[in-house]
């Protein structure tokens, strides 16, 4: 660690430093002069100076900013393998560099350039229900496998089964395939704090294999305020945010509020409304947002639907199964009545009539005065 970077790590952890005064300090001095600044041993701009004199925070910085702190926290970055990133540095994420919020430092341990690429916000309740949880392990696994990162704060619930959905994509990659994204964790504590515990092996998993952020000194305890804060981060570095399943209230709606100051869009998985955990996601949908039914609907917002881009390439049928699709194979060609179909395929007439009826559903067959006909692949029923 360079001394710009130690002396901002140690800013960081000074009491009631906050991003807007980490960032009008910063703003002002260097990082070491600034260290010198809290520390009494050079002047401090007159914007600081005034800052400074606030509440005496001068005085409290002055006692915090010791020698011991620099050390300790050499230790702790050297420890966790925690590097640091600037603004204004070649390494600090392109998608931040010009947010009205953006964190003066940046703690991280993985590689940043997995924000190089497209980029979805993924969040929603801890108290995720079975089919929200796999909602959002499915889209995630979905986003990553079209080279899209998936961003979240590796909380419990929705938040990690995300992290999951991503991790996945790239254990089962194929090097002949497109590219697989991979996932970025933006946490409320130190790098060396892993809160909450039981996700020890998915913060792991997620820095060896893409990214983890904090604006948290390292040594910093998940406290209450600092979650907030980090969602402001979580809206800043996405191109769209997706909520899964979410309350009225509490960090998921904080985060779709950052990312509607940004403009960013917000899109919603509806829910049953005898849901608890599907009245945030719905109120949202009631309130305009786009609603989700699969990771498509979030490539479409992305502009990376491209799915029709070659002719033949895209069927919207659900697939039939390896029956129907016998079936659908020996009566095409020309139309055909019920009868023909049973002495054909020599499936019984009741079975038949319901099998029709199915293919006819899922848009295979078409129906038209008692005539049925296999709709073929790349043709469209009028």
């Amino acid at each position: 660690m360079n001394p710009d970077h130690l002396a901002a790590a140690c800013l960081t952890a000074l009491p009631k430093i906050g991003p807007r005064r980490l960032s009008i300090l910063l703003g002002h001095h260097d990082p070491q002069t600034a260290w010198a600044v809290v520390q009494g041993r050079a002047k401090p701009d007159a914007v600081v100076a005034a800052m400074m004199r606030e509440n005496n925070l001068g005085l409290m910085w002055r006692v915090n900013a010791t020698q011991s702190l620099q050390q300790q926290m050499g230790e702790r970055c050297k420890k966790s393998g925690i590097r640091v990133s600037l603004v204004g540095e070649a390494d600090y994420p392109i998608c931040l560099r010009n947010d009205f919020a953006k964190p003066a430092v940046l703690f991280y341990i993985g590689d940043l350039s997995a924000l190089n690429t497209r980029r979805v916000a993924m969040v929603g309740t801890r108290s995720a229900t079975a089919s929200g949880r796999y909602m959002a392990s499915h889209l995630a696994y979905e986003l990553a496998r079209n080279n899209v990162c998936v961003i979240s704060g590796l909380a419990r619930g929705i938040d990690a089964w995300a992290h999951r959905g991503a991790l996945r994509a790239l254990q089962k990659r194929e090097p002949a395939k497109s590219e697989t994204a991979r996932p970025v964790g933006v946490v409320a504590s130190g790098l060396d704090h892993v809160y909450p515990k039981e996700n020890t092996d998915l913060w792991r998993e997620v820095a060896r294999d893409g990214a983890l952020l904090s604006e948290s000194a390292p040594g910093s305890a998940p406290e209450a305020f600092r979650f907030p804060l980090r969602n402001r981060i979580l809206a800043a570095m996405c191109e769209v945010l997706v909520v899964v399943e979410s309350r009225d209230k509490g960090g998921s709606m904080i985060t779709v509020d950052e990312a509607q100051k940004r403009d960013i869009a917000v899109l919603a998985v509806p829910g049953s409304p005898r849901n608890a955990a599907s009245v945030g996601t719905n109120l949202l949908v009631q309130q305009g947002c786009l609603p989700i039914i699969d990771a498509e609907d979030i490539l479409v917002s992305l502009g990376l639907d491209n799915r029709r881009a070659k002719e033949n390439n895209f069927d919207p049928r659900v697939k039939p199964s390896v029956h129907d699709a016998r079936l659908i194979e020996t009566m095409s060609g020309a139309p055909f009545t019920l009868d023909e179909f049973v002495m054909r395929t020599d499936v019984p007439l009741l079975e038949a009539a319901i099998t029709l009826g199915r293919l006819e559903a899922t848009g295979w067959v078409a129906n038209n005065a008692g005539w049925w006909e296999v709709i073929e692949f790349g043709h469209r029923r009028d």
